[in-house]
């Protein structure tokens, strides 16, 4: 295996994109990523998407996004596995380079949330999550991610302010992300005082329903060093993991089991250790999945997430920066999209072109995305090369 460099990321200013379709979304952010490159051609193409067909009507998505970007006819596959369908192109895209079978990859992420109202979004989300045992039930994800928090506050003594924390933190982070859905900034007593969705989560613990579209574009590091006039990142480490999708089959459902095997896979592979991370951008899809994942990836001791973000270790500046982008929460979460945008912002942070978010002497970072409750999930390390 070769190893493998980021030459070129595309993102787009996500929200509530009423004046772009599908693939016009796709198409903007995959030009960025290869205006960013520099390159005048891809040999192969991924885009990974949850749910086209229930938000869109549409699906055959590598053969439209070919089409519409106009590189047909190079083979383009359309990667699924709900939340962490972005994470899991990439990684597939960074298989192929890393093979010798294409030279240069184009991985996009593209998720089109609101051309469906609130019941067709919920209904399409819910598709990640186990349809005989959970959704039939009428189980939905905010009600998963609460029985998660609530857990975690009985057996560790996780605080609702430390919940806040989480958001309060990612919204300072977001508000300086001009590509952010929410730029707005929190408060503690604001987050926990917001409309409840499922009891301890309000509204503010809660990822948005958002359109929007990343990409990068890879090649072999050797072929980098050639062609790009960036800093080069090179991806040293990769894994990826899967869990029970119901969440009443787990031993623990504190514990995010699937995180923590692709981060040791990641590690090793990587030849770090997670206080060798400098920072890094994990899936925050609701305040305790931040606090859960932290400690899944060894940032933090088991059942301590909560206390280590309240103390600011969590915060630009801190022991260990999370989601300087502004997570999926500020950010937002187009969720076939939310895997190869966390690849940009640490691709960015690596090279120094965060502005006011960026971390100070930042040499390696990590990506965290996953699906569902973590059922499934991929962790990706970065580092300057």
């Amino acid at each position: 295996m070769v190893d493998v460099a980021v030459i070129g990321v595309g993102m787009m200013k996500w929200g509530e994109l009423w004046d772009k379709s599908l693939r016009a979304v796709f198409v903007e952010a995959a030009l960025n990523a290869i205006d960013d490159a520099g390159v005048d051609r891809i040999d192969s193409m991924y885009v990974g998407c949850m749910s086209s067909g229930l938000f869109a009507g549409q699906e055959h998505l590598g053969a439209l996004m070919a089409d519409y970007l106009g590189v047909c006819p190079i083979p383009a596959t359309r990667v699924e596995s709900a939340c962490a369908s972005g994470g899991i192109a990439f990684r597939q895209g960074l298989i192929e380079v890393a093979s010798g079978m294409s030279e240069i990859v184009l991985v996009g992420g593209v998720e089109k949330m609101t051309d469906v109202d609130g019941g067709g979004a919920t209904y399409a989300l819910s598709t990640a999550a186990d349809q005989e045992y959970e959704d039939y039930n009428g189980v939905t994800f905010p009600g998963l991610y609460a029985m998660m928090a609530r857990a975690h506050m009985e057996k560790y003594g996780t605080t609702r302010k430390q919940l806040s924390e989480v958001s309060v933190k990612n919204h300072d982070n977001g508000s300086k992300n001009p590509n952010a859905q929410y730029r707005m900034k929190l408060t503690v007593d604001k987050v926990a005082g917001a409309v409840m969705v499922a009891d301890p989560l309000t509204i503010l613990d809660c990822s948005p329903i958002t359109d929007g579209a990343a990409a990068v574009i890879l090649c072999p590091l050797e072929t980098a060093k050639k062609i790009s006039k960036k800093p080069l990142v090179r991806v040293s480490g990769s894994g990826q993991a899967t869990d029970t999708i119901a969440l009443h089959q787990r031993k623990d459902r504190t514990w995010l089991a699937a995180a923590e095997s692709a981060a040791e896979k990641a590690h090793k592979m990587a030849g770090v250790k997670p206080s060798d991370i400098d920072l890094a951008e994990v899936h925050d899809c609701f305040t305790i999945a931040e606090i859960c994942a932290i400690e899944a990836l060894g940032f933090a001791e088991k059942g301590k997430g909560g206390s280590v973000s309240e103390n600011g270790e969590t915060a630009i500046g801190g022991r260990i920066p999370i989601n300087t982008s502004g997570g999926l929460k500020s950010k937002g979460h187009p969720v076939g999209a939310t895997g190869v945008a966390q690849i940009c912002e640490i691709t960015e942070q690596l090279r120094g072109e965060s502005g006011e978010r960026q971390v100070k002497d930042a040499k390696r970072g990590l990506a965290q995305n996953m699906g569902g409750t973590c059922a499934s999930s991929v962790v990706h390390i970065l580092e300057v090369a």
